[in-house]
This record gives C-alpha cells, sequence and structure tokens, in this order.
C-alpha cells in the first residue's frame, strides 16, 4: 500500500470516528429534549414528588447533562447499552436477536437489489437511448416514487390477501429453518428492492457511460468487440468506484433505513423495536438504538470510501 492511500485511508477512518462521536452527542441530546419527565412516565401521574425525586436520583438525572453524557458513551464503549426502563432487562441482550433480524433482512435485500441493479445498469446502457432503457429508467424510477408504507400495503394486498402466496405478517420465530425464513420475508425485501434498485441502477448506468466516453474504449471498438464485452471487460471495471459508493450507501440504508418496512409487515427487528420503546418513552433504548443505528450507517460509508481510494489506479500507482 502506497504512503498517498494509506494516508487517505487513515483520514476516512478518523473522519469516521469524529462524525460517531458527534452522532453520539446528537442522540443524547435529542432525547434529553424530548417533551415529558422520564420519571413521570414511569410511575404514572399518581406518583408522589418523593418517589419522583427518588426515581430521579436513581438514574441519575439529578445528574448535569455532560456527566451523564460522557457518562452513557463510556459504558457503550464497553458494550453496556444500558437497562430498559419499561421492562428491566438488558438492552444489549434484548437487542442482539433484533439486529440480527434486521442484517438478515438487509443482507436478504441487497442479495436481491445489488445484482439485479448492476445487470439492469448494465442492459440499459447496451441498449442506451432505445425503449429498453427508457422503460428501465421509467418503471424504477415510479417504484422509488412511491412511499415505502404505501408500496408495502399494495404488495400485502395483491400477494397476501388476493392471491394467498405468502404471510400478510413477516414473523420469525425460534427454530424455523431457513427456507421457511426466505418465505416469511419475501414481501419486505420486494419493497426494499424495490426503495433501493433505481438509485443503484441509475448510478451504474450513469458511471459506465461516462468511462465509454473515453479513448481506450474506442480503441476496443475498433479491435472488433461486441458492445457487451466493451462494456462488460473494459467500462465496468473502471467504473467500479462510483457502483461501489451508491451500493454501500444502500445496504446503509437497508440497514438504517428498514424502520417503516418492518412496522408494515410487524418484522421483529431493530426498527420495530424502536418504534415500540419510543411510544414508550424509553430513553436508554431509543439512545441505544440510535448509536447502534448512528455506528452501522457510520462505518459501511467509511467502508464504500475506502474501498473507493483502493479501487482507484491513479492512487495505486501514482507514478
Amino acid at each position: 500500500m502506497s504512503p498517498i492511500v494509506l494516508k487517505l485511508v487513515s483520514q476516512r477512518i478518523a473522519l469516521g470516528l469524529m462524525l460517531l462521536l458527534a452522532a453520539s452527542a446528537l442522540i443524547f441530546a435529542g432525547t434529553q429534549i424530548l417533551p415529558g419527565d422520564v420519571a413521570q412516565s414511569i410511575l404514572g401521574q399518581s406518583a408522589t414528588p418523593e418517589a419522583l425525586e427518588n426515581l430521579r436520583r436513581d438514574l441519575g438525572l439529578n445528574e448535569p447533562a455532560l456527566t451523564r453524557y460522557f457518562n452513557w458513551l463510556s459504558d457503550a464503549l464497553r458494550g453496556d447499552l444500558g437497562t430498559a426502563l419499561t421492562n428491566g432487562k438488558d438492552i444489549a441482550d434484548s437487542m442482539s436477536g433484533r439486529l440480527q433480524n434486521t442484517l438478515f433482512l438487509a443482507a436478504s435485500a441487497a442479495a436481491v437489489s445489488v445484482p439485479l441493479a448492476i445487470f439492469l445498469g448494465l442492459l440499459a446502457v447496451q441498449f442506451r437511448n432505445r425503449w429498453p432503457d427508457k422503460l428501465i429508467s421509467a418503471v424504477t424510477l415510479a417504484t422509488i416514487s412511491v412511499p415505502e408504507f404505501i408500496l408495502g400495503y399494495v404488495i400485502m394486498y395483491v400477494v397476501a390477501v388476493k392471491l394467498r402466496w405468502l404471510p400478510s405478517v413477516s414473523i420469525l420465530r425460534p427454530g424455523m429453518d431457513f427456507g421457511d425464513k426466505l418465505e416469511a420475508i419475501a414481501m419486505p425485501v420486494i419493497v426494499l428492492t424495490f426503495v433501493v434498485l433505481a438509485h443503484m441502477m441509475r448510478m451504474t448506468r450513469a458511471a459506465i457511460l461516462n468511462v465509454m466516453e473515453s479513448a481506450y474504449i474506442e480503441t476496443a471498438e475498433l479491435k472488433g468487440l461486441s458492445a457487451f464485452q466493451t462494456i462488460f471487460r473494459h467500462a465496468m471495471p473502471n467504473a467500479i468506484s462510483p457502483i461501489v459508493n451508491v451500493v454501500m450507501l444502500n445496504m446503509a440504508y437497508l440497514v438504517v433505513g428498514v424502520v417503516v418496512v418492518e412496522v408494515v409487515f410487524v418484522y421483529p427487528g431493530m426498527g420495530q423495536y424502536l418504534v415500540d420503546h419510543v411510544a414508550k418513552r424509553d430513553v436508554p433504548v431509543v439512545q441505544a438504538s440510535g448509536l447502534v443505528f448512528a455506528s452501522v450507517y457510520i462505518v459501511l460509508n467509511t467502508l464504500a470510501d475506502i474501498i473507493a481510494i483502493l479501487a482507484n489506479p491513479r492512487l495505486r500507482h501514482p507514478k
């Protein structure tokens, strides 16, 4: 690895850590300005002032906000996300299974959407400005323009209610085999695929068309290579950097942006877990969930930047 690449990678990692620190501060500050009183919501309206004061002291709510932030952050760095106020359970233990479910859903959606988006992008380039290109662009743009919850309910109505091909809710139970899990998440995967497909497809198309303007592409065409060979063997490898960036960005969205889809299909993931505890004003759970979502998003975007740096031949061979 050249010194230039090593310097750029180190800068991206340092920037990612700084963003994560800033995100943790925003998450903590956001939960502190929520209306209402945590102690009051736990004990109810009939609680006595003495009981409220004792609970606030037990929860550390009487300490300065800056002290509470650094205590929370230091505990989180050690893997201690705290205890849920509503049920007294350890948040990390409760969250582990939910996070696995969300990652499973996101990975399944990525396994479908990423190859499909790249294939459609290549197909659109090969037939650019002709009816296949226009049809692909129109359909994908139409699907991304529809809100996720509407798309989810439409697919649920058609597939589950009318055709009865799949269950209307996506419930994962302990002991389910892999095939049953795939059947359970099929409809959320379809919705998420429609949501992220257009962005990745259009970026793939734009990146390859930009490379197709290069002189070495004309040389490849003059050698008698077919359009598909020219695109796949010469244009695609040199357009990989922006494609990787947009793929990683959408993978981050698949993990972080699944809240609406999980609620629509009653999927037992992080999004549903977060919504349930926001309604209960369980601040430690909201803080921990926000920190996990922010960490996943920042890590995936940092990884995308690093891959783009490593894939750039001008940086790998600066001379």
